[in-house]
């Protein structure tokens, strides 16, 4: 062990370090907290408190098909189509990126790069003009589209990382036993990078799951808007809020996030699919 860690002034810069993780810990426990414990209170306020009556009255208040299940319905369309539309783009894009050698290679991605500096607050003025000359306004294709293009420059950037990985003699051997690109693209590559496909997915799925100013912007009708929209409607005039049916609505919102995550980290494997696989 480094004697800079077992000095005292080592020990004294650990043990501070410690708590101020743990009160970082603790201010992000506390609202989940509250979240559970708010959803099983039928007099849920902002304080923290175990309920005097345990009950499941503010789920049953909110898992109605217009309170709960439809917006949750939007948002897995606009999520999953996002994340499905960004990785078959992503890993198209990354493909030569990885592969060729080009002078324009560092150009494109610093272009790339900078699309993802870009404030989307500042890009909705210009693309509300665009979807009323083009009659996308209140279209759920049309606001997949836009938030897979607002997603692509990350994505890119992290699936052509996790491609570089891949070795190329893999697919040179493909390529002599009479594979084209594209089939070494599908059958050799994706396979041996599905981890990070994986990932590149639950990024995206995440970011379009949780957006909140875009469909608001774009979807005008309630019937069409996702979640992180339709929550307003348990913010009452006032200041009146349902503190329990807000809880019991984030704890519903947060499910599919959670199944996802496990869903697609079980389908992606483990990180040893290239263990041996260029050896000899």
């Amino acid at each position: 062990m480094s004697l800079a860690l077992t000095s005292p002034r080592g020990r004294g810069l650990r043990i501070t370090a410690n708590l101020v993780l743990a009160l970082i810990g603790v201010a992000f426990l506390l609202p989940m907290v509250w979240l559970l414990l708010a959803s099983f209170d039928r007099s849920a306020t902002l304080s923290v408190g175990l309920p005097s009556e345990w009950t499941l009255e503010n789920f049953t208040a909110v898992m109605t098909w217009d309170l709960a299940f439809r917006p949750l319905l939007n948002s897995l369309i606009l999520a999953g189509g996002c994340a499905v539309i960004t990785v078959v783009v992503s890993v198209l894009a990354a493909y030569p990126l990885s592969r060729y050698r080009l002078r324009i290679n560092p150009p494109f991605l610093y272009g790339v790069l900078f699309g993802t500096c870009l404030p989307i607050t500042a890009m909705m003025v210009p693309v509300y003009m665009l979807f009323v000359w083009f009659d996308l306004i209140d279209s759920i294709a049309g606001t997949v589209l836009f938030l897979a293009a607002t997603s692509l420059p990350m994505a890119i950037w992290m699936t052509k990382n996790f491609m570089d990985s891949v070795p190329i003699s893999l697919e040179e051997a493909a390529w002599v036993d009479g594979a084209s690109m594209m089939t070494t693209l599908v059958r050799v590559v994706m396979p041996l990078m599905r981890s990070g496909i994986g990932v590149v997915f639950i990024f995206v799925f995440m970011q379009a799951w949780g957006n909140f100013f875009v469909p608001f912007v774009l979807l005008l009708s309630p019937d069409r808007q996702p979640a992180a929209v339709s929550i307003f409607s348990f913010f009452g005039q006032y200041g009146a809020v349902a503190y329990g049916q807000l809880a019991a609505f984030s704890l519903l919102y947060s499910l599919p996030v959670l199944a996802l995550y496990v869903l697609v980290t079980r389908l992606s494997g483990g990180s040893f699919a290239l263990a041996g696989a260029v050896k000899g």
